[in-house]
């Protein structure tokens, strides 16, 4: 069994299509059958039931998948930890991000980490900041970038503060507040709100301060993009919160201070249990404490 067949089998399982994964591996599909093949011989039993259309694992394929996965992961994290001995950095660095954040820079962070250790291959998902706290307990991502309400903290995981910022009211110019100098949560009562989607992070900063102050509010869109909730305001079809240093000063849309308006946080964020090579000079490099 070589640790290429496990790429190909974790490849074909997630891609549910041979000619996908071989395009993925960077192999053309018959080398990338052969070899499957040749792993499904030495085992003794398919990972794979085949038709012209379909793909999916057999019983034996779903078992063997998690420990392949795991197996291949000890292999490429041996590999970083023996380059980290010798001064290099190697593996991979996976990076989560919630849509708003501000604290930090992301891109010009990740390029100064590329041009420092070119040889770690990073990626980078956008999510919630709840998603994301899961994916990092999983393992799927090796640090993120947070936003909760205050005084909320992360659970779960090691953290960092990186900084608080108060939300801001973001309203179309034509709307008729727009002309106050600042507003209270009681002004916005009636008004129809775009916000992120209820139940996330993102979402109770605004629903904990609005039930806090005994106001009701319309929450008629619900989008995980934030370009999507103020191209909504833009059109004066609902008013928003965001937090100030995000919220767009353009013309158009006026931003409002909210006397009474809700806070929130920004972490960085970690595993509390041995962070890889990669993962460790990243936060380095951001001020995370990676034996926290």
């Amino acid at each position: 069994m070589e640790l290429q067949q496990l790429r190909y089998v974790i490849a074909v399982a997630e891609e549910a299509n041979f000619t996908r994964a071989a395009a993925r591996c960077f192999v053309v599909q018959s080398a990338l059958s052969h070899r499957i093949k040749t792993l499904e011989r030495e085992l003794g039993f398919a990972l794979f039931a085949r038709t012209s259309r379909r793909v999916e694992l057999t019983a034996a394929g779903e078992a063997f998948l998690p420990e392949a996965r795991a197996a291949l992961e000890a292999a490429e994290r041996a590999v970083a930890d023996a380059s980290e001995a010798v001064g290099r950095v190697r593996g991979r660095l996976n990076v989560g991000v919630i849509p708003t954040v501000t604290a930090v820079d992301v891109p010009a962070v990740l390029g100064l980490f590329h041009r420092a250790h070119p040889e770690v291959r990073v990626t980078l998902r956008m999510g919630g900041s709840d998603a994301l706290v899961e994916e990092i307990v999983r393992g799927d991502v090796d640090v993120a970038f947070l936003g909760l309400p205050e005084p909320l903290e992360p659970r779960g995981v090691a953290w960092r503060h990186l900084g608080s910022d108060h939300l801001v009211a973001v309203l179309a110019a034509e709307h008729p507040l727009a002309e106050r100098a600042e507003l209270r949560l009681a002004d916005l009562e009636g008004e129809t709100f775009a916000d992120f989607t209820a139940g996330t992070p993102g979402r109770a900063q605004s629903d904990l301060a609005f039930d806090g102050a005994g106001v009701r509010r319309d929450v008629a869109f619900e989008s995980m993009s934030a370009d999507l909730i103020v191209d909504l305001v833009r059109q004066n079809l609902a008013v928003t919160l965001l937090a100030s240093r995000y919220a767009p000063r353009e013309r158009g849309l006026v931003v409002l201070p909210v006397v009474d308006g809700p806070s929130r946080a920004e972490y960085l964020s970690w595993s509390d249990f041995n962070p890889g090579p990669a993962a460790r000079a990243f936060l380095e490099l951001v001020g995370g404490d990676p034996s926290a």
